[in-house]
């Protein structure tokens, strides 16, 4: 400190010394935004993935570390993907479909009755698919028009469509199996387009579109805002009934694209395709980041999550190991990851 005298003689108040300037701290602020989002939520996803395909590649180095085994992963998952790309909007806006399973189920039972296959037959095979995909497109309109419209709790709504459709399969195909006939139908799923099977395919396009859909599109930004305040959302403008309805449509369509893929593996419909994996698929939409309170998620995430599951059984049975305790390490991540979401997400999910 110095002390600085004026013109006229008199001593001037002591100057303070200049205080050292923090450094800002711009670029490391970033890269932990960075981390903190999506990026670095889907990056644990991608180191939980690895450490888990490392352990495969340990355990059975001859039968999991191989091509073929990767793609048995890729087939598994396909079909499960399929139906959690569809769940995960229906979550991001803060509901939940219980019915995808057996309205998958319904969709492969319709698209293989006599009528179905007599016009494929006539026509094209084609017709089957558009059979399927009406069938999971008029479930979702249902459930998205009684829970919009009648204030049916989605979990209510949804539970009942998932003892309805289950029914209504088994009275449509009375408790038989249907059997394919179509060759051309059987022929196209058997197919491989660049050595990938042709359900991959389908899988990767069906994200790709989902996650154009979520993250380029209008109606992607509306399902997040309708998740994050549906009532700040209905005051902005966006009609949120009409929103829920193709919501819940989507996610209809989603498991008819998913009943034409299963009856494109097993050649033939059954009312008991699809048990239980709508809790496969909000498994996997939860792991992979999306809040089950609505208002976030992605759909890499979701294809991650489901990733990571499929890997998992694999790991499981290249070693033998009993389907009790793949239940069991499902669930542990299940748990893990809810009270991850419980722990450092809720603030992110009440900010929309």
């Amino acid at each position: 400190m110095s002390e600085q005298t004026t013109p006229g003689g008199a001593v001037a108040a002591p100057t303070p010394p200049p205080t050292p300037t923090e450094p800002t701290p711009a670029k490391e602020s970033g890269i932990r935004r960075l981390l903190s989002g999506s990026v670095g939520r889907n990056l644990g996803l991608v180191v939980a993935l690895l450490l888990i395909v490392a352990v495969g590649a340990i355990t059975s180095p001859d039968n999991f570390a191989t091509w073929s085994n990767t793609l048995v992963i890729l087939r598994q998952a396909s079909i499960v993907g399929v139906i959690s790309i569809g769940m995960t909007f229906v979550i991001i806006s803060g509901g939940i479909d219980l019915s995808v399973g057996s309205v998958m189920g319904l969709a492969s039972v319709v698209a293989t009755i006599d009528v179905a296959q007599d016009l494929a037959s006539a026509t094209h095979w084609t017709v089957m698919v558009l059979f399927a995909l009406l069938v999971g497109v008029a479930a979702g309109l249902i459930n998205g028009i009684v829970i919009a419209y009648g204030n049916v709790v989605a979990f209510m709504a949804t539970l009942a469509m998932l003892v309805s459709a289950r029914g209504l399969a088994e009275i449509v195909a009375e408790r038989r199996t249907l059997i394919v006939g179509d060759r051309g139908f059987v022929g196209f799923f058997r197919e491989d387009f660049l050595g990938v099977d042709v359900l991959i395919w389908i899988f990767i396009l069906v994200a790709a579109a989902g996650w154009i859909l979520l993250n380029r599109t209008t109606f992607g930004r509306r399902t997040v805002a309708i998740g994050g305040n549906r009532e700040a959302s209905r005051l902005a403008g966006i009609n949120v009934k009409r929103h829920t309805v193709w919501l819940y449509v989507l996610a209809g369509l989603c498991a008819g694209i998913a009943g034409v893929m299963i009856l494109g593996r097993t050649t033939a419909g059954t009312s008991t395709h699809g048990q239980l994996l709508e809790l496969d698929a909000i498994a996997a939409v939860v792991v992979g980041g999306t809040l089950l309170i609505g208002g976030r998620g992605t759909i890499v995430g979701t294809v991650l999550g489901v990733l990571i599951f499929q890997t998992l059984t694999n790991v499981f049975v290249q070693n033998n190991l009993d389907s009790s305790v793949q239940a069991v390490a499902k669930g542990v991540i299940i748990v893990v990851a809810v009270l991850l979401q419980q722990r450092f997400a809720k603030p992110a999910g009440r900010s929309s």
